[in-house]
């Protein structure tokens, strides 16, 4: 055995680790922690109203998150290399595309809480007066109002699906051979085409909400540091809020999604030549790639500890259904005690 064909077994035997035990135990860890988080914050939110915006976006991000958990099992069941047809055409064509969409949506609701809390915070409604009518900042104050925010969520969920559908039409070919390690071999002349748009439209996004979303919470934090003391009195509590919620958002925004997308312009680079061989040569690229997708999935897992600290209305409900549920239990105790107490005084009677 040559040094080349070593290095290409040695490559082979680290791929098979990586991606048939290390990444489906990750995911099986994000589904088996996520999917009851996210129950538990679901249900939480069905009890809220959807009074303002705020809530608008993060109710519509678990939604985004229940729908990327519901394709983890799939992807699972692909990266144990079972090569069944029907599965693999499944994931490449409908379970991918999914996963995607709600990625991005995630990433696109976030931008709209960085700017509508940076219109509540950094311009209250206080200074509206002075506002010009037809300003920028005028125009974010409509993120805060409930029916807005539902208009802007729905468009944002029409525009990306039909953005992303007909990359399932497109995704046309028969698994056959070495059709099984790429789901771009399945895809139609057009659809390669259209899947490359479609991830220089999804990084574009992403870098427009990365810049947006450091500029808000850039300037929230220069505003509660300086006016600290007025922001802490105002009515509304932002000063509370805006000081954790800083520091919880961008630590998930800058962990989940930024090493991804740093990673994913050379690979997409790579993937799109005519030797589509290269990222798979690339044994470093594509798990760095793989590793990095992971860490934007285990954004779902993380997503909770924001509504914690962003929603009031939520840590109440979620802070009175604990404590409901300590007092029935409590109660319930109770009323075991004093039921084995009257057992045990009548056997003792007996």
């Amino acid at each position: 055995m040559n040094y080349s064909t070593e290095i290409q077994t040695n490559n082979s035997d680290l791929d098979s680790v990586f991606t048939l035990r290390v990444l489906p135990s990750l995911y099986c860890l994000v589904f088996v922690v996520g999917l009851p988080l996210n129950c538990m914050v679901a249900w939480i939110f069905l009890r809220l109203g959807a009074d303002s915006g705020l809530v608008v976006y993060l109710q519509n991000m678990v939604v985004a998150d229940l729908l990327m958990l519901i394709t983890i099992p799939l992807r699972v069941a692909d990266n144990l290399g079972f090569q069944n047809k029907d599965l693999y055409v499944i994931t490449c064509r409908y379970t991918d595309v999914l996963f995607y969409t709600c990625l991005y949506m995630g990433i696109i609701f976030i931008g709209f809480i960085s700017l509508e809390r940076y219109a509540k915070i950094v311009h209250p409604s206080s200074s509206a007066s002075c506002t010009p009518r037809f300003s920028v900042v005028s125009l974010l104050r409509y993120l805060e109002k409930t029916r807005c925010a539902w208009v802007v969520v729905l468009l944002s969920w029409v525009i990306l699906l039909a953005i992303v559908l007909p990359n399932v039409v497109m995704t046309s070919k028969d698994p056959t051979g070495k059709n099984f390690q790429d789901c771009m071999l399945l895809k139609t002349p057009a659809g390669a085409q259209w899947h490359t748009g479609i991830i220089v439209f999804n990084t574009i996004l992403f870098w427009v909400t990365f810049v947006i979303v450091t500029f808000c919470y850039g300037s929230i934090g220069m505003e509660v540091y300086r006016s600290q003391t007025r922001i802490c009195q105002d009515s509304t509590g932002a000063c509370g809020r805006s000081s954790r919620s800083i520091f919880i958002i961008l630590v998930v925004f800058f962990i989940c999604f930024v090493p991804y997308h740093a990673c994913r312009i050379q690979y997409t680079h790579c993937q799109v030549q005519e030797s589509k061989d290269c990222c798979r040569d690339s044994v470093v690229l594509y798990h760095l790639k793989e590793v990095t997708l992971f860490l934007s999935a285990l954004n779902v897992c993380l997503n909770p500890v924001i509504y914690f600290f962003m929603c009031p209305k939520f840590q109440e409900t979620l802070k009175r259904k604990l404590s409901e549920r300590r007092r029935r239990r409590s109660q319930t105790v109770k009323q075991t005690c004093k039921h084995l107490g009257i057992n045990n005084f009548h056997e003792r009677n007996k």
